[in-house]
């Protein structure tokens, strides 16, 4: 007879702290984007993340389009995302993105996407094709991409930023010491250089990347982190605090009190981001479009630029 296999009882999660609970999403404007999406077979990341704000976000008409299918070549501890092996590519994917913005009639589209280390080009092929369709569905709307790492290599970030995207996203996501634990696939110092790249060859273009809070770092690593953010070229930073979407994933350290994002923001703002975006609910894509605006606005007053 075998022995029985212990069970380990599962902790249960420490509350969410008061500035961290929000609206479940349900408006009529949340409804009929939902509707949109689905009827045109597209993923969003703020629905396969567990965006806090997804309620707010669609009932503003916004979303983050999640292209290259819904399955992550990655296993991030941190992200809902699903990883395994994914589908093939979709190639009608871009347009019927295009059309989806067309409908909504966006103004600020911001196309992110799994990782896809699967595919010789990590997928930059199929962001810079949905650019392309973007633009010609709406010349007027400004386009922002958070793209993937792709393995270092350069050539898949030329075909992005040659496909003329109005802001480049990165996130680094955590301090350097915390990466072996919640991005065992992905590296600081080429995450640092993806974007020191695209800052070098679009100088014009606007940079950011993210960081979350509460994964276990100290003081001291999210300063030197910042820091080393804007040596890279970033001109927009984000700073949130981390969430863990199942007790699978990695748990908070700590939720952080807003006084210490207030802290944070003046911190980063001290280093000379062009725009500092830094609360509990701050995600990347969070008010993407005042993120970009306040980013133009301080570029624009003299002495300004990032």
């Amino acid at each position: 007879m075998s022995a029985a296999i212990p069970v380990r009882a599962i902790q249960p999660r420490a509350p969410k702290p008061e500035w961290l609970k929000v609206r479940a999403p349900g408006s009529p404007r949340y409804l009929a984007l939902k509707g949109l999406l689905r009827n045109r077979g597209l993923h969003t990341v703020c629905e396969e993340a567990h965006c806090p704000n997804i309620g707010e976000c669609w009932h503003h008409g916004t979303a983050t389009f999640l292209i290259l299918g819904d399955v992550c070549t990655r296993a991030c501890r941190f992200c809902a995302v699903s990883h395994g092996r994914p589908a093939d590519l979709d190639r009608d994917e871009p347009a019927r993105v295009a059309e989806a913005a067309r409908s909504m009639d966006l103004r600020h589209v911001v196309i992110t996407s799994v990782d896809r280390d699967d595919l010789d080009d990590g997928g930059a092929g199929v962001f810079a094709e949905t650019i392309r369709r973007i633009r010609g569905a709406l010349p007027a709307c400004r386009i922002e991409v958070l793209i993937p790492d792709f393995k270092g290599e350069a050539a898949p970030l030329r075909t992005v930023l040659d496909a003329g995207p109005d802001v480049l996203n990165h996130n680094v996501e955590t301090v350097p010491r915390l990466y072996r634990a919640a991005r065992p696939g992905a590296r600081y110092a080429r995450s640092l250089e993806l974007l020191a790249r695209a800052h070098e060859w679009a100088p014009n273009l606007a940079t950011k990347s993210g960081i979350m809070v509460g994964l276990g770092e100290t003081w001291p690593e999210l300063v030197e982190t910042l820091a080393d953010l804007r040596s890279s070229g970033v001109g927009i930073v984000t700073i949130g605090q981390y969430l863990s979407p199942s007790a699978a994933h990695l748990p908070v350290a700590r939720y952080y009190h807003p006084d210490e994002f207030e802290m944070l923001r003046a911190t980063a703002a001290t280093m000379g981001f062009g725009h500092v975006a830094c609360g509990p609910l701050v995600r990347s894509s969070y008010h993407a479009h005042e993120q970009t605006d306040a980013y133009e606005d301080a570029a624009r007053r003299p002495g300004g630029g990032a």
